[in-house]
C-alpha cells in the first residue's frame, strides 16, 4: 500500500472511531460490566480492527469491531473461569423509585441499575440481550454474529429478559427488616 493510499485509510480508520467509537464503548461496558475492562476490550477490538481495515467492510466496521470485542471476551472468560470468592458482599444497588422522572440523575442511576442485573446474566444472554436491544441488531443479525441459530437468539433473549425483570425486581423491592422497623416506629 502506497504512502498517501495509508494516510488515507488512516484517516478512514480515524473517522470510523471518532464516530462509533462512544456506542462501542457504550457496548463494551454493557458486555463487561466495568469501565475500565470495556475501554481495554473496545482498545483491543480496535487494534485488531485497525489492523484489518483493508479487508474490512466500511458498511459494517462496527459489526466488525463487535464482533472482535465479542471474540475477545470469550478468550478472556475462558481463561478465568476460576472463581473467586471474598468474604464481603457487594454494596446493594440502589432501589428504584416508583415515579421517577426523567432527572439526570435519576436517568443515570437507572441505567446503573441495568448494566449491574445485566451482570446477573449469563455472558451469552447478556450478549444476546446487548446486541438485540441496545445495539439493535435484528434477530438473524444476532445470530449471523454469534454463530447460532435464530431460535437459540429468540430463547436465550427469553430467558435473559425474563431473568433480567426478576433481578431488577428484587433491586426495586424494599428489604423486609427495613418494612419491619418502619412499621415498628
Amino acid at each position: 500500500m502506497g504512502h498517501l493510499a495509508r494516510e488515507r485509510a488512516d484517516a478512514e480508520f480515524a473517522d470510523f472511531v471518532r464516530s462509533a467509537g462512544p456506542r462501542l464503548l457504550q457496548t463494551a461496558r454493557l458486555l463487561t460490566g466495568d469501565e475500565h475492562r470495556a475501554e481495554e476490550l473496545l482498545q483491543d477490538a480496535l487494534v485488531r480492527t485497525y489492523a484489518a481495515w483493508s479487508r474490512v467492510r466500511r458498511d459494517d466496521a462496527a459489526a466488525y469491531v463487535r464482533r472482535a470485542m465479542l471474540n475477545q471476551r470469550t478468550d478472556t472468560w475462558r481463561r478465568r473461569r476460576r472463581e473467586v470468592l471474598t468474604d464481603d458482599a457487594p454494596e446493594p444497588a440502589a432501589h428504584l423509585a416508583a415515579t421517577r422522572g426523567h432527572d439526570p440523575a435519576d436517568v443515570a442511576a437507572d441505567a446503573d441499575e441495568v448494566r449491574q442485573a445485566l451482570q446477573a446474566l449469563t455472558r451469552r444472554e447478556r450478549t444476546v440481550l446487548v446486541l438485540r436491544h441496545y445495539v439493535g441488531l435484528p434477530v438473524e443479525a444476532v445470530a449471523e454474529e454469534l454463530g447460532v441459530s435464530t431460535g437459540t437468539v429468540k430463547s436465550t433473549s427469553s430467558r435473559a429478559i425474563a431473568r433480567l425483570r426478576e433481578v431488577l425486581d428484587d433491586q426495586a423491592r424494599p428489604d423486609p427488616d427495613h418494612r419491619l422497623a418502619e412499621q415498628r416506629s
